[in-house]
């Protein structure tokens, strides 16, 4: 209910914020007597399509704390909490990082990376990760969500997801207008987007976010991939990564927040739509990889 409750008040302040933004830069006034003014339009849909993926991508790290229970430790509690914090900051000196927060919370098997920049991030791993995994494991699964952070795939995904909410807001709206005005071509009198403008545009909205989800969706699977390959490289060999992948795929991964759901360990199902790729995919690459390099 927590995590409900702060996904829906987040959101609502993003869109109010984002409204706010849009009418003091004017261009929430597209729509004119004239017809539509197509660059204030795209001014509008850059607003709302970066605004909303910037804001969310500035307040990751406070809203992932909060919503997954996180604790930050720093290293000074019990020796397994030393060996974490010190995992992370081998990992992240060879990345050439500054060191992230660190964190632990309650919950079945997972672990994940936020935070807008490299430099200031957290990565927070689960007690069931802990508990139902070999030091070796835990050590390959750290690898590479730091991995996650080196790469600097929070900044990519937020940049990527606001292209996608760009076009989708700026093409809805554009075909919402051609459509509403060949059903009102031969009405002289009316003025102004009629009912085949909304619901054109409401209807466009969800069909083209749907296809934007996808191309996102993408585009994260082949992040986990590289991340994969960094725990590898981290750790000099690629074995305890496939050891981690092999143990997750018997296990339960813990469910995550949305805000973060895309950088965790695991991922959930639909191809299409999921944000991590199938453990027999990414287990596969990692021993292709390693068998072409022993080739």
């Amino acid at each position: 209910m927590k995590r409900i409750l702060l996904f829906v008040m987040t959101n609502l302040a993003v869109v109010l914020v984002l409204g706010v933004v849009a009418s003091l830069l004017g261009v929430n006034r597209y729509l004119t007597a004239n017809g539509l003014n197509l660059g204030a339009l795209l001014g509008f849909a850059l607003v709302m399509g970066f605004g909303g993926a910037i804001i969310s991508l500035l307040i990751s790290k406070p809203v992932a704390k909060w919503s997954s229970g996180v604790r930050v430790i720093d290293g000074s509690g019990s020796p397994d909490e030393r060996w974490i914090v010190e995992t992370v900051r081998k990992f992240a000196d060879q990345a050439g990082i500054g060191m992230p927060e660190v964190g632990i919370f309650e919950g079945d098997p997972n672990a994940f990376a936020t935070g807008a920049f490299k430099n200031n991030a957290l990565v927070a791993v689960s007690t069931g990760l802990l508990q139902g995994m070999t030091r070796e494991e835990v050590e390959a699964v750290i690898g590479h969500e730091v991995a996650h952070i080196a790469n600097g795939d929070m900044v990519t995904m937020t940049l990527i997801q606001g292209v996608m909410n760009t076009f989708v807001v700026f093409l809805s709206r554009v075909i919402g207008y051609a459509v509403d005005s060949f059903l009102r071509k031969n009405d002289e009198e009316s003025s102004g987007p009629g009912i085949g403008y909304y619901v054109t545009t409401i209807v466009l909205d969800i069909v083209l976010g749907f296809l934007a989800s996808m191309i996102v969706a993408w585009f994260s699977r082949q992040r986990e991939f590289r991340a994969d390959a960094g725990a590898a490289q981290f750790m000099g060999r690629r074995q305890p990564m496939i050891n981690a992948l092999a143990r997750l795929g018997g296990m339960h991964p813990g469910e995550l927040p949305k805000s973060v759901a895309a950088m965790g360990i695991a991922g959930g199902i639909g191809k299409l739509f999921s944000t991590h790729p199938p453990i027999e995919e990414r287990i596969a690459a990692l021993q292709n990889a390693s068998a072409a390099q022993n080739s």
